[in-house]
C-alpha cells in the first residue's frame, strides 16, 4: 500500500480514520487495531474494502484450511488477521472430537491441534515503513499458537519478487490497493509472479475514478476476471481473477 495521505469525505467516516484504534468482530473474535493516520497515512487506517472482504470470506464460508494465502498492501493487518483466524476455524472443532483427558493422555495439547496441517499459511505484506505497525497489530490480535501461521514480510510491488516463491499461493488478496495509477504496472507484475493456474485472486475496492476502471481493463488482459460481490451500503466491489479462462470454485 502506498504511504500517502488520502482524503475520504468527512464527518463520522473521517473521525473513524483518524481514531487511534478501530475494533471489529470476525471469526468469533474481537480484533482491536492500532491506527496511525498522521504518521503513515492510508497504510495505517482500516478501509471499508478490507471490512467487506473479511465479511465476504466469513459469510461465504470459503475454506482456507491448508491453503497458502498472501495479502498485498495489508496496512493495519485486519484482512490477514481474519484470514489466519478463519483458516483454523474448523480445525478447532477437533476439540469436540477429543476430550481433554484424551488429548492429555496422548501427549497432545490444544496448540498442536490448532497448528495441524489444516491451518492456513498466511503471508501479510506491505512496504517497509508500514511493517512495524502491521507486525504489532498481528501479534496483538492472534493467540500465541496461531502467530507462527502469519508471517509479516516486506513487499514493494515489482521489486525483489524472488523473495516470494513464484506461483506458490492458493489465494492472493488485496483490499483497496487499486488507486495509484503509477503502481498499476508493478501490481500486475507482482500478481503474475505470485499466481499459478490454481491461484484465486480476490480484490476488494471502491471504484472512485476512471483510472480504477483502467486497472480492471489491464487486469482482464492477463486474467479471467468476474465480479463476485457488491456491497451497496459501502459501495465496495469484490473481483475474482484467475489465469486464463480457469474459473475454479473456492
Amino acid at each position: 500500500m502506498a504511504l500517502v495521505p488520502y482524503e475520504e469525505g468527512g464527518g463520522w467516516a473521517a473521525r473513524q480514520l483518524h481514531s487511534p484504534w478501530a475494533t471489529f468482530h470476525f471469526a468469533s473474535s474481537t480484533i482491536r487495531l492500532q491506527q496511525d493516520w498522521r504518521r503513515l497515512g492510508v497504510a495505517a487506517v482500516v478501509w471499508d474494502a478490507a471490512v467487506v472482504l473479511c465479511a465476504y470470506l466469513e459469510m461465504e464460508g470459503i475454506d482456507l484450511r491448508d491453503r497458502s494465502v498472501i495479502e498485498l498492501g495489508a496496512g493495519t493487518g485486519l484482512l490477514g488477521i481474519v484470514v489466519t483466524l478463519l483458516g483454523t476455524k474448523e480445525s478447532a472443532g477437533i476439540r469436540a472430537l477429543y476430550p481433554p483427558c484424551c488429548i492429555e493422555g496422548h501427549g497432545l495439547c490444544v496448540s498442536h491441534v490448532l497448528l495441524s496441517p489444516l491451518g492456513a499459511r498466511v503471508t501479510i505484506t506491505d512496504r517497509a515503513a508500514a511493517l512495524e505497525l502491521l507486525e504489532s497489530n498481528v501479534q496483538a490480535n492472534l493467540p500465541p499458537e496461531l502467530r507462527p501461521r502469519a508471517v509479516v514480510k516486506e513487499l514493494t510491488w515489482g521489486k525483489d519478487l524472488d523473495n516470494f516463491p513464484a506461483g506458490a499461493f492458493d489465494f492472493v488478496l488485496g483490499a483497496d490497493i487499486v488507486y495509484l495509477e503509477e503502481t498499476f504496472a508493478e501490481l500486475l507484475q507482482t500478481l503474475e509472479h505470485l499466481c499459478s493456474e490454481r491461484t484465486v485472486i480476490l480484490l476488494s475496492c471502491r471504484i472512485r475514478y476512471e483510472r480504477d476502471l483502467q486497472f480492471l481493463r489491464m487486469l482482464r488482459e492477463r486474467f479471467s476476471v468476474a465480479e463476485v460481490h457488491y456491497d451497496s451500503s459501502k459501495d465496495v466491489h469484490i473481483y475474482k481473477a484467475q489465469r486464463g479462462s480457469r474459473k475454479a470454485d473456492f
